[in-house]
């Protein structure tokens, strides 16, 4: 086996006084696929600015195998000193080719030749995919890569990365991406590592389980597990419970809301007569609108009901926008008409988190200076408020510029969650989140007595949120669908589905429908199932094994035996699942 692409040993980086980590002991080796995991200001970033060279470790040695390419992809590209987006593309440290930087580009939907200096976040974040994809990268490094970008992006990009030859890093907090493509996962955690050869969907169960023979563990010293403060209050088997029954919630309510729809059709939605007039938050009905010769929405008809949590999705240009302003009296209908509530009282969160003033401390801006803040009615301390949004109470006195992209957005919640409203807007609520604000914001959601409006692409957020679905294709017509995400895209696949080609060939001669499957057919499906399990078991004890960081500079024969055994049975596990899913469908079809 080749060496790793990239290794660091004993990697340890200062932080003022104390150590950000230390004694880290990392490696990359082809085609790995690797979630980098950690809590806001664990330094994943800096960490994966480390790996790609960027910045020196104040100790450890970093190796890169002899003319491997590292490229990173950063959250917020800089593109200051380049006229067009297409002269910052075509820079960089292996100068892409540039029909490469133009192909990626035209299947983004990024136009070059846009002025580098008025581009938004989503034209920078496109150019810089390019640039990187394009120059033929070994080892990707990529920070928040969704970000700013719309679904039809995202897929595009998971696509591309699910046929890349190379290995990648990624951090993010889009879980669908995330559990789609990793295999193996690197948690930073209290200043060291953990690697484990499972992808980003296995990371909660082990998680909970490393806490959990920490805390046996220092049951036996009697000494007290050094887990943060916001650690040891909500509790990792705590949060999944709350996750488990928001989730039971969620699917109460869509069942509620299913019930009081009818039959609905793509571009509208029928409901039921409501008697309570105060129940209906916003009614759209037969709205139209349109700029110049292009319709955005047409004969677009809903109820939007108290407690109801509405997702609007669709790719850039869809009209989500020119919806939601709609929905929310921002924009007039060219026909139809768009009636609120008179006693709606409106939260709107953008994605520019413009509210934020860098020059203000955290205490002006939560409360005014002062030591209390009125939630919802209730007088609360700004300290403990400020933990209940995961905060340590010290950051009372910080300046809002000091604090990551997460934390102003965290800051932004907390201000605003505070006031009273019956209506929440949230426009592209996920941008700049670590996964722990994500689950504390769907928390907010879920626990909030109005109406809430969400614009997202982050595919698992709108899943665990919404009881309503909008979504927008860019043809004007809008699907109005019970559920999440995921809900959306099963009602769209038969729509999209290709029409099979009609045959002008003389049909076959019939011949005597076959009522069961063939012996061999019925072995393999009945055996299939435990064969599976065996190979299962099989990985995780060789990923067992090969979690080991010191596996390779030990015994590299073993590493390289392991590791090709791991590759193998997970192509075996591949064949035999299938194998046996096409005998399932086929039993199916027989009625066996």
């Amino acid at each position: 086996m080749a060496a790793p692409i990239l290794s660091f040993e004993n990697l340890g980086l200062s932080q003022g006084t104390h150590w950000l980590f230390r004694n880290l002991d990392i490696f990359v080796g082809e085609r790995d696929r690797l979630a980098l995991i950690g809590r806001n200001g664990a330094g994943k970033t800096t960490l994966l600015k480390l790996i790609a060279g960027r910045i020196e470790p104040d100790e450890g040695t970093r190796s890169v195998r002899p003319g491997a390419r590292v490229i990173m992809l950063e959250q917020d590209p800089d593109v200051s000193g380049f006229a067009t987006l297409r002269d910052f593309a075509l820079a960089g440290q292996f100068a892409p080719p540039a029909h490469e930087v133009e192909a990626i580009a035209s299947q983004l939907g990024t136009d070059l030749n846009r002025e580098a200096a008025t581009a938004s976040g989503g034209e920078r974040r496109r150019a810089a995919i390019a640039r990187a994809l394009a120059s033929e990268p070994d080892l990707l490094l990529l920070d928040e890569p969704t970000n700013h970008l719309d679904i039809d992006a995202i897929d595009w990009l998971e696509v591309w990365l699910g046929r890349y030859n190379g290995a990648f890093i990624v951090i993010s907090h889009d879980r669908a991406f995330l559990t789609r493509l990793t295999r193996q996962t690197l948690w930073l955690d209290r200043g060291g590592i953990r690697r484990n050869e499972i992808g980003f969907g296995g990371f909660d169960e082990w998680m909970e389980a490393v806490y959990a023979e920490e805390a046996r563990a220092a049951e036996k010293l009697d000494a007290k597990l050094k887990i943060e403060a916001h650690w040891l209050e909500r509790g990792v088997t705590a949060r999944r419970k709350r996750n488990q029954g928001r989730l039971a919630k969620l699917h109460e309510m869509r069942a509620q809301r299913a019930a009081m729809v009818g039959p609905q059709g793509v571009a509208k939605i029928a409901v039921a007569a409501d008697d309570s007039k105060t129940k209906s938050v916003i009614t759209a009905e037969h709205v139209t609108k349109g700029f110049g010769d292009r319709t955005v929405i047409k004969d677009f008809s809903l109820r939007i009901q108290r407690g109801d949590r509405i997702g609007i999705v669709g790719g850039n240009g869809a009209g989500k926008t020119t919806l939601l302003k709609l929905l929310t009296g921002e924009l007039a209908p060219d026909s139809g008409q768009v009636r609120q509530a008179k006693s709606l009282d409106m939260i709107f969160i953008d994605q520019q988190r413009s509210l934020m003033q860098p020059d203000k401390r955290v205490r002006d801006v939560l409360a005014e200076g002062g030591d209390w803040i009125d939630v919802r009615g209730t007088r609360k301390h700004v300290h403990g408020y400020l933990k209940e949004f995961l905060f340590d109470p010290s950051l009372a006195e910080a300046r809002v510029g000091t604090l990551s992209g997460g934390e102003r957005s965290r800051l932004l919640f907390a201000r605003e969650f505070a006031r009273e409203s019956n209506l929440l807007v949230l426009d592209e609520p996920t941008n700049d989140l670590d996964l722990e604000t994500l689950d504390l914001l769907q928390e907010v959601i879920a626990d909030y007595d109005g109406t809430v409006l969400i614009v997202s692409h982050d595919r698992d957020f709108l899943d665990r949120t919404v009881t309503v679905t909008l979504g927008l294709d860019g043809s004007g017509t809008i699907d109005v669908i019970v559920g999440g995400y995921a809900d959306w895209v099963a009602k769209r696949q038969p729509r999209n589905a290709p029409r099979a080609e009609k045959k002008t060939a003389a049909p076959p001669p019939p011949r005597t429908a076959s009522t069961k499957l063939s012996y061999k057919d019925q072995r393999d499906f009945d055996l299939l199932p435990k064969r599976i399990e065996e190979i299962e078991a099989a990985i995780a004890r060789d990923e067992e094994a090969l979690a080991d960081p010191s596996l390779y500079s030990r015994d590299p024969k073993k590493f390289d035996a392991l590791t090709r055994a791991i590759e193998q049975a997970r192509a075996d596990k591949d064949a035999a699942e299938e194998r046996w899913l096409e005998l399932a469908e086929k039993a199916e079809g027989l009625g066996a």
